[in-house]
């Protein structure tokens, strides 16, 4: 019972943020089956981030005690790889596909995998606890949304460089989006043994949050489907 408790825990935050973003599609939304892919192959970059980060972190030695030292770990050897590493699958399996038809889509399918590669570091994270109910409880609030937040201003870049032309570089800008705010987040929690400095990771995330509603109206209104739309007028578009 204490492990299906645990598994709940690690698992549905992350399908209600998924299940909120799949309904902010509004015009023309994702199959499910290539959402659901989508998670999968956020598990996936989990074992991608493991292969890169692993041999990296064993010739980057870190002081925890070191600001500067602990802004490389976080920005670089932490946010940068992680990433890039659920970027891949965006960028390179689901960018290509037909179904990634509209601007939207980009947030959808990079919230999926992202919220993959959370799950299942949530799965880790709870189960590999001595308090893996107050671990899952505080994860819930805080590195769920978070990698969502990262993932909905990735994938807002992401949704740009197919539609708008000549704007594919705008890819690197999502990547760079990402691992800056996944950066700025986890750098504070990493240095949060000099008191009141964790404040900084939560305003971190307060921003991303903030960024990320306005992307997602953004890329409500660009929607080609718009007008297609049988149960969606115009005038909703402009809705949060």
């Amino acid at each position: 019972m204490e492990t299906l408790l645990l598994l709940a825990l690690a698992l549905a935050p992350g399908a209600v943020i998924g299940l909120y973003i799949y309904l902010k599609d509004k015009y023309e939304r994702e199959p499910i089956r290539l959402v659901v892919l989508s998670f999968f192959l956020g598990v996936a970059s989990t074992i991608v981030t493991l292969v890169i980060s692993i041999p990296i972190n064993l010739f980057i030695p870190i002081d925890e005690r070191s600001l500067s030292e602990q802004a490389i770990h976080a920005f670089l050897l932490v946010a940068l790889i992680e990433e890039f590493s659920k970027f891949i699958f965006v960028r390179w399996v689901l960018y290509p596909n037909k179904n990634f038809n509209e601007p939207f889509d980009g947030i959808v399918y990079a919230v999926s995998v992202s919220l993959g590669f959370a799950g299942f570091e949530n799965i880790l994270y709870v189960m590999n606890s001595d308090n893996g109910v107050a671990i899952g409880i505080m994860r819930m609030f805080t590195a769920v949304p978070a990698h969502a937040t990262f993932a909905v201003l990735m994938g807002y870049f992401l949704g740009r460089a197919k539609h708008e032309k000549g704007k594919s570089y705008f890819a690197w800008y999502g990547l760079g989006a990402a691992a800056l705010f996944h950066g700025a987040y986890d750098y504070f929690w990493f240095i949060s043994f000099v008191p009141g400095l964790w404040t900084g990771a939560i305003a971190s995330l307060v921003t991303g949050i903030l960024l990320s509603r306005k992307a997602i109206r953004m890329h409500q209104e660009a929607s080609p489907f718009i007008s297609a739309s049988p149960n969606d007028s115009p005038n909703q578009g402009n809705q949060s």
